[in-house]
């Protein structure tokens, strides 16, 4: 779910065809708090080096985070 959430960021800010590479990891410890580390690794065509790839992962993280605390939330 968090996975799919960071990675339809991306695509939709930048087409399929300019990424290189996305590789996005989800992992869930504990139980109560649940700790839920994303990391995403995001390398974009050189035709898009105006673009900030680092703020587009950064963002991306922040979605699947969202969706996770959510997700969790219902839960509840």
């Amino acid at each position: 779910m968090a996975e799919n959430a960071a990675r339809k960021h991306i695509l939709s800010k930048v087409s399929s065809k300019m990424v290189e590479k996305l590789n996005i990891s989800v992992e869930a410890d504990g139980t109560k708090p649940v700790n839920v580390t994303v990391e995403i690794d995001l390398e974009l065509s050189p035709k898009m080096k105006n673009f900030n790839a680092d703020k587009l992962a950064n963002e991306a993280v922040k979605e699947a985070h969202k969706t996770s605390e959510n997700y969790l939330r219902k839960l509840k």
